[in-house]
Parts: C-alpha cells; sequence; structure tokens
C-alpha cells in the first residue's frame, strides 16, 4: 500500500464539503488531491481557509487525481465521475447508490480493470447484519422512510404522478413499491435503500415505503429483516443536513469512517 492514498472529491456541497475539510484537517494515510463542482470559482472560496487548497477539476477528471473518488453529486454527473474512475482502475465511493443499479455493468467494469466499488453505509444502520444474514437465507427485506416534507420536494415521483407537500398537516404514505423503483423516483433521498437492497435480497425483492410526514424533524429510517438466522428491526433518526436537508449529516461522517477503514490497521465490522 502507498504511504498515503489521494483522495478525489465529486460533488463540493453539504457532504463533500464536510469530506474534504477532514481531508485537510488530516488523517493518516489519506490526502485530499482534487475537487470538482459546478461552480469551480465558488469551490476555490469555499476552500479558502484550507491549509491546502486543490485544484478543482471537471468531473470527468477526478480518476486522473486520486487513488479513490468520491461521489457525492447529483446523479446527473453520476456517470462523468464512475465510469472513468473504473475504467482507471481507481477506489470508487459512491454515494449516489441508487445509480448502481441502474448500471449493473459496472461490477464487470470494475473487475476487468483492477477497480473497487464501495458503498459507504450512508444514513442507515445494519448494513453488517443484513450482509450476514445474506450469507445464509433471507426471506424479506422491508424499509420504511419517513421525512419532513421539504425534505423530498422536486422528487420526480412527486412531479410525475402531481402529489403536491404543500401545506400537509399530517404523516402521508407516497410511495410503497420495490427499491429499484423507489431509487428511480427518489434519486436524492433513497440511496439508503438502494445499499440495503445490494447489501441483501436485491432491489426487486426489497419493499420500501416513503412517507411525508410533517410531525417528524429528522430523516427516520426503519428496517425489518426476516432471515433463517435471524429477525430484526432497526429504526434510525438522522438530523438532516442544514445545507440539503434531503440527507443526514450522518451520510458524511460514514464516508470519512468509510475512508479510514481502507487504511487504518485496525477495522471493526464487515
Amino acid at each position: 500500500m502507498p504511504k498515503s492514498l489521494t483522495v478525489a472529491i465529486g460533488g463540493f456541497g453539504a457532504i463533500g464539503m464536510t469530506v474534504a475539510r477532514k481531508l485537510d484537517a488530516g488523517i493518516d494515510g489519506l490526502r485530499l488531491s482534487a475537487v470538482s463542482a459546478r461552480d469551480r470559482d465558488a469551490a476555490s472560496f469555499r476552500m479558502q481557509n484550507f491549509r491546502e487548497s486543490v485544484p478543482v477539476v471537471a468531473a470527468g477528471e477526478l480518476a486522473a487525481h486520486g487513488d479513490i473518488v468520491v461521489e457525492c453529486a447529483p446523479a446527473a454527473v453520476f456517470v462523468e465521475i464512475a465510469e472513468p474512475a473504473l475504467k482507471a482502475g481507481r477506489i470508487f465511493m459512491p454515494l449516489s447508490v441508487g445509480q448502481l443499479l441502474f448500471h449493473p455493468e459496472y461490477e464487470d467494469l470494475a473487475r476487468a480493470n483492477g477497480a473497487r466499488i464501495i458503498a459507504p453505509t450512508g444514513a442507515l444502520l445494519g448494513l453488517d447484519a443484513v450482509r450476514a444474514a445474506a450469507e445464509g437465507t433471507i426471506e424479506s427485506v422491508t424499509m420504511v422512510t419517513r421525512k419532513p416534507p421539504r425534505g423530498l420536494a422536486g422528487a420526480p415521483y412527486l412531479e410525475e404522478k402531481g402529489i403536491s407537500l404543500e401545506g400537509l398537516k399530517e404523516p402521508l404514505k407516497i410511495f410503497d413499491g420495490t427499491a429499484r423503483a423507489g431509487a428511480r423516483g427518489f434519486p436524492a433521498n433513497v440511496n439508503v435503500a438502494a445499499a440495503l437492497s445490494l447489501a441483501g435480497i436485491g432491489p426487486d425483492r426489497t419493499r420500501l415505503e416513503i412517507w411525508a410526514d410533517p410531525t417528524v424533524t429528522r430523516n427516520t429510517h426503519t428496517i425489518r429483516v426476516e432471515a433463517d438466522s435471524v429477525r430484526f428491526e432497526m429504526t434510525i433518526e438522522n438530523v438532516p443536513s442544514e445545507e440539503n436537508p434531503r440527507t443526514g449529516k450522518l451520510t458524511a461522517l460514514s464516508v470519512i469512517a468509510a475512508l479510514r477503514g481502507l487504511v487504518a490497521p485496525l477495522k471493526i465490522g464487515t
């Protein structure tokens, strides 16, 4: 392993900025090497208090700057970040995990080029238990997501179905279907469901409910698993990011933890 691994971050919003700041502050074995952003001038300005500023490059150029490419950008630029990273044999760490459901060929692309796809836990819990249960037989996996209405605003599914959340006074179930369909209709909201499905029984057997709930202030996910080895139910309540209420503060921290796990001499959990 090299003395330190370089990290290029695709997307410089709430998540990317938090991860970049932590890397700039110093993590043994890791070094921030580049970022990408739609507004390059704004990204450069946001780095003015960094100990060491790094180049702001196009999304497609990140793979040329980092051993690890972290994707925390809008889903629209996912392919632009992912494909060069996989073709260059990098460690690719996507946050838009739902996009992997629509690009199953990426696993073969990674294999052919010696790359790795590592999806952080994100704003979820229990993925270790789900992965372990999947070594046996899982009968069912269900996830129920509840978010404040503003955290779901602008989702393609809502616009397609003509569902308005304006002035909502009580909880409303807005989606009930598969994780695959949920990832398509809510690309910025339920990447956790995609990660859960990939850890367990797949996107077409994993069931997902999404509720717009004005009575909650946190993004809440409840997972229920039935398997031959275990039965469990877990709930996590994530504090939404001030910059982007669609995602929780824990998401950026999980990226940092996943990056540490790549270089740490001791790693806890699978």
